[in-house]
């Protein structure tokens, strides 16, 4: 079988950048296709930048698993690099006595996954350490800290063309095919120039256009595509001095984790993101949610200031369930859902993927590996 290229990654996000560091290392000659003229230019720049600790996530579960593995991967992989990140802490507040048994079931939860830091302060201790706050009780993540996305994906992407990567940028991927065990892949670029090229490997982690590109993916089992679903998620920015050292997020909210407040690197606060369902990916961020945003924050940060909220910035979330419906696990599409060898489909990547990026980048190369090896036994 000859090839054009060995393996090909369709997504510059953290996660394509994650699994094309680690596809490299092993030899591989790999290439690296997105559709924008940056990287990471979707979800991947439009989050909190938060290194989750693994605490909300069902026992077993892969958010759980690549969370709990990822976030220590990933203050290890940021020392070592010196990428810009801090361990912040976070505290879970209750606002309400009646949302103190939900902090409890998020505490059995998190000691289900391996998270056992977690620490119960009452409300006098969690004020005590956040005067600004209002709460009855709190649970505090030592664990939980925050990243330069940016400079994460810089480096990996760094890392991974040290190892002989290639990055191809303006480049649309519009079709693929599978046939006699290769991979043909249909690309155009921004002048219209279409070109095709094989390889012998395939991953996709195209975020909000994975199932896009499956439904033009010729020899794919379409049953084995998820339904797409869009969440927009809304930030403010708050101006001034931020009135907390820690991030705060309220009890978690069926689609999310709630209107929560983070800090960046340069110390400023951000609020959100709150949960839209939309029909397709858009990054508006309407002025009038800010009266909606105000009423949430108030409800732990009482002194809010509505005129300091600022509009910010918006993120898409790739879900795979419907508005309604309980949150699903990251779906790793292998050879046992679609009976392709060599072919990984990544899909509903959403949160925390940041902080799963290297641990799920170790896991799509160990399957690629095992099936590289069986082929050659």
């Amino acid at each position: 079988m000859t090839t054009d290229i060995q393996t090909v990654i369709i997504g510059a996000g953290v996660v394509g950048l994650a699994c094309a560091r680690a596809l490299a290392k092993t030899g591989r000659e790999v290439l690296i296709i997105e559709r924008h003229d940056m990287i990471g230019s979707e979800t991947s720049a439009r989050n909190s930048e938060v290194i989750h600790a693994g605490i909300y996530y069902p026992k077993g579960s892969l958010k759980a698993q690549f969370c709990v593995a990822g976030r220590d991967m990933l203050y290890r992989y940021c020392a070592e690099n010196g990428i810009d990140h801090k361990r912040t802490g976070k505290l879970i507040v209750a606002t309400h006595e009646d949302q103190i048994p939900a902090l409890r079931d998020i505490e059995k939860r998190a000691n289900e996954n391996g998270v056992n830091d977690l620490v119960w302060l009452d409300g006098s201790q969690a004020i005590a350490r956040e005067p600004a706050l209002n709460c009855v009780a709190a649970l505090e993540s030592p664990s939980t800290g925050i990243v330069d996305s940016h400079q994460l994906m810089v480096t990996l992407l760094g890392e991974a063309e040290a190892n002989g990567a290639t990055l191809a940028l303006n480049t649309d991927v519009v079709a693929a095919t599978y046939e006699n065990d290769v991979f043909t892949i249909e690309t155009r670029d921004r002048d219209g120039q279409e070109m095709n090229l094989t390889c012998a490997e395939l991953l996709v982690a195209g975020g909000l256009h994975s199932q896009t590109l499956a439904h033009n993916f010729t020899g794919l089992a379409q049953a084995s595509v998820p339904p797409q679903h869009y969440a927009r998620g809304c930030y403010f920015t708050l101006s001034g001095k931020a009135p907390f050292s820690t991030l705060i997020y309220p009890a978690p909210e069926q689609a999310g984790l709630g209107i929560h407040l983070t800090l960046d690197l340069g110390g400023q606060a951000r609020f959100g993101p709150d949960v839209t369902w939309v029909d397709e990916p858009n990054y508006d961020v309407p002025a009038e949610k800010r009266a909606g945003f105000a009423a949430a924050i108030r409800r732990y940060y009482p002194d809010l200031d509505e005129n300091a909220l600022q509009t910010g910035y918006a993120g898409v979330r790739p879900k795979i369930q419907a508005p309604g419906e309980a949150a699903r696990d990251f779906l790793i599409s292998a050879r046992d859902a679609h009976g392709i060898d060599g072919l990984i489909m990544l899909y509903g990547i959403e949160s925390p993927g940041l902080t799963a990026s290297l641990a799920i980048a170790d896991h799509v190369e160990n399957i690629l590996s095992r099936q590289k090896l069986k082929a050659a036994s």
